[in-house]
């Protein structure tokens, strides 16, 4: 799957009291997620690669992705990472492409299943929560 039990935990944390808190997380996950992408993009973009910069932004990134569960964006970017510490810009430039392909796919995902879910709750449903 796109998502492991890291989502499951916060749609847990949302109650009456917050109604739109994994809405609110998978938005501050993806304003952050693309200004992280465009920052990698330019960073590579530079001669000579500062690897080191390159490292600290695909590093928030992971971390970005493992606390909302997009775990597939997690893997790439641990291979990322390797090629950063290698100082391998090619390996880089795949990673990233590969990164962003992840990253907008586990986006779309969030996106249909928060209108669905937005869907049943003005139908007068209610959303089962997995345990």
């Amino acid at each position: 799957g796109f998502l492991d039990d890291q989502f499951t935990q916060l749609q847990m944390l949302q109650d009456a009291s917050n109604p739109d808190f994994v809405a609110e997380v998978v938005s501050l996950f993806s304003e952050d997620s693309e200004r992280l992408l465009a920052e990698l993009t330019k960073a590579l973009e530079q001669d000579p690669v500062d690897f080191k910069k390159v490292d600290a932004y695909v590093h928030q990134f992971k971390g970005s992705s493992s606390s909302i569960g997009a775990q597939r964006v997690k893997g790439v970017c641990m291979d990322f990472r390797a090629f950063a510490e290698e100082g391998n810009r090619e390996g880089c430039l795949q990673a990233l492409q590969q990164v962003k392909q992840e990253f907008f796919l586990v986006k779309s995902k969030l996106e249909a299943l928060l209108q669905l879910e937005q869907k049943i709750l003005v139908a007068g449903g209610s959303i089962p929560m997995m345990e």
